[in-house]
């Protein structure tokens, strides 16, 4: 008898045989990718190489600028960003004719360390305390921009003898729904983040960075100078794109906390920001902050947006002046 089976026996076809193939192929795009941020990194920290000092504070390496004598400024800077930022604005030099400036790289940033934890404004503020304590440094004006005015409201609330007055500028103080925090936070994420920093997030960087300056400083023009003194390659290593990460991850809890706290600032504040700021809403964030604190100061610069001390240093350098006379109206 014939078996027709015989003729229609077909041999199975593995449906795993494609999927060795496809994870050789994406190891080895990963591994090439890793290879070529490393590479990059390298050539980013050789063509901006640190412009300040060092020193190590409970086990963290950071980097510091001191220009100038007189007054102790400290100046804390935003997400994104480092210290240098700063100096390329133009306010350094200027308030260094009559402060003693101090800038830190906050931990990730610039050339600073940050080994792994959770760094909230208050961890930041208790590390920069050690710092400036070190310096020698009392009664400063402190001025954060960004997020860095939660590390100056931090330091102020932890630390009244090391901030006499504060100046906040573009701050965000209050928590919101916000959509960058999803884009950007994921390189944050254990494992999967590591792997992102490496690999996909400094090329995605590299294709959103100039979209990302355009609204930092919109609705005025990005600055020639900023376009063309910025270190723009050292926010695309890695080290600082887990920074920036965790920052956007932190920024809603960390305000949902602080913000308990704003009405115990017993020390003078002035507030500035740009009219037209894209990065934090002035009616949800500065002015709001200025209604909580009876006692500060508001200024509203016409036309300008969120890089304030870049499109109107004059106006930031007049903010510091003015937070140093109230301070000294004030017995120490």
């Amino acid at each position: 008898m014939h078996d027709d089976r015989a003729h229609n026996f077909r041999p199975r076809t593995n449906g795993r045989n494609w999927l060795a193939p496809g994870l050789i192929g994406s190891a080895a795009a990963l591994g090439a990718a890793a290879l070529y941020t490393v590479a990059k990194t390298r050539e980013a920290e050789h063509r901006y190489p640190p412009i300040g000092r060092f020193m190590s504070v409970n086990g963290v390496r950071l980097h510091y600028i001191e220009r100038g004598q007189g007054e102790p400024v400290v100046l804390i800077h935003g997400n994104g960003t480092l210290a240098e930022d700063f100096v390329i604005s133009g306010i350094v030099d200027e308030l260094a004719k009559r402060y003693r400036v101090i800038i830190i790289d906050r931990p990730g940033y610039g050339y600073s360390e940050r080994p792994r934890g959770l760094w909230t404004p208050r961890a930041h503020a208790t590390l920069f305390q050690t710092a400036l304590e070190r310096l020698g440094v009392s009664r400063a004006v402190v001025l954060g921009h960004s997020w860095g005015s939660l590390v100056a409201v931090a330091l102020a609330l932890q630390a009244p003898q090391i901030a006499r007055s504060l100046v906040l500028a573009s701050g965000y103080y209050y928590p919101t729904l916000r959509a960058d925090v999803l884009l950007f936070s994921p390189p944050a994420i254990p494992v999967v983040g590591d792997v992102m920093r490496y690999t996909v997030s400094p090329l995605l960087g590299r294709v959103l960075l100039p979209g990302l300056s355009k609204a930092m400083f919109a609705p005025v023009e990005v600055p020639e100078r900023f376009d063309l003194l910025f270190p723009k390659a050292l926010m695309l290593r890695p080290s600082q794109l887990r920074a920036s990460a965790e920052d956007a991850a932190l920024m809603t809890p960390v305000t949902v906390e602080l913000r308990e706290h704003y009405r115990k600032l017993r020390l003078p504040v002035v507030i500035i920001t740009g009219a037209d700021d894209q990065i934090a809403d002035v009616g949800r964030q500065s002015e709001r902050l200025h209604r909580e604190l009876p006692d500060s100061e508001f200024i509203v610069v016409p036309g300008m947006g969120h890089m304030i001390h870049h499109l109107a240093p004059k106006r930031v350098i007049g903010a510091i002046d003015r937070a140093s006379e109230r301070s000294k109206a004030r017995p120490a």
